[in-house]
């Protein structure tokens, strides 16, 4: 694991902009999408050790940016990436042959280097596309080719029907038997529910074919409002089912930034984005919200503070509204793919502006960034900028006190000792306790008081051992540390003090 300096003398220079501090506690992840290979593997076909290796690369980053959280893609075309859950095939995105076993359990490993790096995993998966590209077919081993009375096409493309109570039985019960099988933090969807309509020759919209479905389960709704009814059943009744295998993994969804605008519903946004969550893909996030059946939203807001019909903004604003006083934390998604295309995003400052500009409000809990590889390369100094302006220390991420409120007990028999590669920190915990991680501070002030992110010098894992060596020092200082212990959902025990000369 790698070493950070973060002393607290810096704290002060940390903001290049004007609109507030650093938070407290803030999520900080990234999606690492697989369908169609954009972000991991790179391509079809390499080996294990390839992949693994890619994999842990990224991983590799994401710390050195003090991030917190990945959200992994492990079911895009209601395939999987996993081996404990076998009702579907094996993604071909892996080996380049749909149902071909990789060889490994790709889950398994991505779950195991995340934590290693207290990174939270979140599992992030499609509900209903079966296949993404026009006139592809559907694998022969596939169990929608067996149940042919749940899949629908559409634009030559073939989808779960999301108004089959069977197919929306079976895609909960997938995703929560991995819940079930996988030490992961949370379940992650993002906006595909019903698929984004398509045009025909006049730039008519192309109805979504569920006559059959409609005429079954209608019960004389009108199709729009049946349409958003199998919707929030299949929100609802996947939390329930996510909450009873295991209350501490949370549940959170990504949906297109827009709502609804505001000239089809006072209540919505000052927008005039083409597409509404409520309108056209049938979500009504606001009804999920409401009834607290997620733990997190990430609203797309993929656009900048100049753009008219969807300003950057006007949507967190909206979204605020839509969060306050409810068991739901708010992150913002971010365009980081947009990174030097358009003018506004030739700025190298406009994705840090909109960081800067979610501190200002405490009901923003943290950003999540689409189009990693634009980071990796460092497109327009992103990387730097986001190390050097606003991602400068490790923090921990948001409570869920709607989950959970009882912090752990104390860690007991806190020990410092020099060694000749540095000082070593040893502890030991309670039986029983709650306990996942540990967050061990560091100051070369006697004073330093409080437990702020300013003085983490790193978390610890408890699965990897009750223990610390910090090699990052000088000869001659005075080092002292705090150490407190965390539980998965990251309440805070109270912490133990321990203060070291190394000679």
């Amino acid at each position: 694991m790698k070493k950070f300096n973060f002393f607290f003398f810096i704290f002060l220079m940390s903001f290049s902009l004007v609109f507030g501090k650093e938070p407290e506690r803030e999520f900080r992840g990234v999606w690492i999408a697989t369908v169609d290979n954009i972000n991991w593997p790179s391509k079809q076909g390499l080996t294990i050790e390839e992949q693994k290796q890619e994999y842990i690369n990224i991983l590799d980053e994401i710390k050195s940016l003090n991030m917190n959280a990945i959200i992994m893609q492990v079911r895009p075309t209601a395939d999987r990436f996993y081996k404990k859950v076998d009702k579907e095939p094996w993604a071909k995105y892996i080996t380049g042959e749909n149902g071909k076993d990789p060889g490994y359990d790709p889950l398994e490993f991505f779950i195991e280097e995340a934590h290693k790096r207290n990174l939270e995993f979140h599992a992030w998966f499609n509900p209903y596309r079966i296949t993404l590209k026009k006139n592809e077919p559907i694998p022969d081993n596939h169990i929608a080719k067996k149940n042919p009375q749940w899949v629908i096409e559409y634009d030559k493309k073939f989808y779960y029907d999301p108004g089959n109570p069977e197919a929306r039985k079976f895609t909960e019960d997938v995703i929560v038997d991995v819940v079930k099988n996988y030490d992961i933090d949370g379940v992650h969807m993002d906006d595909y529910f019903y698929p984004y309509p398509v045009l025909d020759k006049n730039k008519k919209v192309v109805s979504f074919p569920d006559d059959r479905t409609y005429k079954l389960y209608g019960k004389g709704m009108k199709r729009d409002d049946w349409r958003r009814k199998n919707t929030d059943m299949f929100v609802e009744e996947l939390s329930k089912k996510i909450k009873k295998a295991k209350p501490y993994v949370k549940f959170g969804i990504s949906p297109f930034g827009v709502w609804r605008n505001n000239d089809k519903d006072i209540t919505g946004s000052a927008t005039r984005a083409g597409a509404e969550n409520y309108d056209t893909l049938y979500a009504d996030t606001r009804n999920w919200i409401q009834n607290n059946w997620i733990d997190y939203i990430v609203p797309q807001i993929y656009w900048d503070f100049n753009l008219k019909v969807a300003q950057y903004d006007i949507l967190v604003k909206w979204w605020i509204d839509e969060v306050k006083d409810s068991n739901v934390n708010l992150y913002i998604g971010h365009a980081a793919y947009k990174i030097n295309t358009t003018k506004a995003w030739k700025n190298e400052n406009e994705l840090i502006n909109q960081i800067n500009y979610n501190r200002k409000y405490k009901d923003v809990s943290g950003s999540v960034f689409f189009g990693f590889d634009k980071i990796q390369k460092n497109a327009l100094n992103i990387k730097d900028n986001l190390k050097s302006k606003v991602y400068k220390d490790q923090i921990l991420p948001p409570t869920t006190p709607w989950i959970d409120t009882i912090a752990p007990k104390p860690i007991k028999n806190l020990k410092a000792n020099n060694t000749k590669e540095g000082i070593l920190l040893t502890w030991d915990d309670p039986t029983n306790n709650y306990a996942d991680y540990y967050v061990i501070y560091r100051s070369v002030n006697k004073d330093f008081s409080g437990v702020y992110s300013k003085y983490i010098l790193t978390t610890v894992k408890r699965k990897y051992g009750l223990k610390y060596l910090d090699k990052d020092i000088e000869k001659g200082k005075t080092y002292y540390y705090k150490v407190s212990p965390v539980d998965k959902v990251h309440n805070e025990g109270k912490i133990k003090e321990k203060v070291i000369l190394k000679k």
